[in-house]
């Protein structure tokens, strides 16, 4: 093995660290090319080393840091260097490069053209479209699709509940106006699609956006709730004193109705059930209704849409079950 390219330490597989792999040209993030290693380590140093578990094989052909092959950065990477040069990191994958966690997915997904030979494998999902460069942007060195092509993507693919909590993710921080600009973006992309299927699910998604929302069950609760016949509550609605200082915040609610709905996810709301029920009580003494789902309703939401329904009724609007 070429010491000057390993920093002059031994040739044996448990002297290989992760550091090797950025030094080794055409590596990125951790991953490189078999035949690239092997020019760099030999062939016996590098067998050694995925022997041991100090490199591991991610395809055929690749090979990444052992201590980075669960990073979504180093994997990303690493299927890029499969899928080839025409390749673009593409839906959960590039959504959740650009910030939107709850596409996190060990599956890596990238988009090439239709002429392209590379096929999907286990931990590699390929999809053959056609896109246009102006849709693809850099980031941590890498080719992947704009936010807004990874969202209108998603909104058609995706899960409902996950495609719209990427969304509000994605619109998170924005401001009105660049919120709008940003939604206008998105449909552009539906609207240009050659797949037309799941569009008319992706527009009313789309519509439902808000930058309001705080966490991606907040934006499952939300979906919930219309899909049951309510109507979009608002996100993050804020109760102020007298004097106009802020107060409270709810999470969803109906202002006209002073109705509120409040997601108690465990790491937010442990320990917190006597200054939860003091608010409540204090909402109510200012004529507000407040109804509490925890992340099992969310799988069994019979209860809350009840309690829901009867302050709805309560208010002269009721929800037809």
């Amino acid at each position: 093995m070429s010491t000057d390219l390993v920093g002059g330490r031994h040739d044996t597989a448990a002297s290989i660290q992760s550091e090797y792999v950025f030094d080794i040209p055409n590596s990125e993030h951790g991953a490189a090319r078999r035949r690239d290693l092997v020019k760099a380590l030999g062939e016996h140093a590098l067998r050694g080393a995925l022997k041991d578990g100090v490199l591991v094989q991610m395809w055929r052909g690749v090979v990444v840091d052992g201590k980075r092959v669960l990073d979504p950065v180093t994997r990303a990477s690493a299927a890029l260097l499969v899928a080839g040069t025409d390749a673009v990191l593409s839906r959960n994958t590039a959504a959740f490069l650009h910030g939107c966690t709850v596409a996190a997915s060990l599956d890596v997904h990238v988009t090439v053209p239709y002429s392209s030979w590379v096929r999907s494998s286990v931990g590699l999902v390929v999809h053959h479209d056609r896109f246009d460069e102006e849709d693809v942007v850099q980031r941590a060195g890498l080719p992947m699709f704009s936010l807004d092509a990874v969202v209108a993507e998603l909104l058609c693919s995706e899960v409902r509940w996950k495609a719209l909590a990427c969304l509000d993710q994605a619109l998170a921080g924005l401001s009105g106006r660049d919120a709008s600009a940003f939604t206008n973006a998105v449909d552009l992309h539906l609207m240009r699609r050659d797949d037309r299927r799941g569009l008319r699910n992706a527009e009313s998604l789309l519509a439902l956006g808000a930058p309001g929302a705080e966490s991606p069950q907040e934006s499952r609760l939300r979906l919930l709730l219309v899909d049951a016949g309510f109507p979009n509550p608002v996100t993050q609605h804020p109760i102020l004193t007298l004097s106009g200082d802020l107060l409270y915040r709810l999470d969803l609610a109906w202002p006209e109705l002073r109705i509120g709905v409040e997601y108690d996810g465990y790491e937010a709301h442990e320990g917190r059930d006597e200054y939860d029920a003091e608010r409540d009580r204090r909402l109510a003494g200012r004529s507000w209704s407040i109804i509490r789902a925890r992340k099992e309703d969310l799988a069994d939401p019979a209860r809350v849409l009840a309690e829901i329904r009867r302050a709805f009724s309560d208010r002269r609007y009721p929800i037809s079950a």
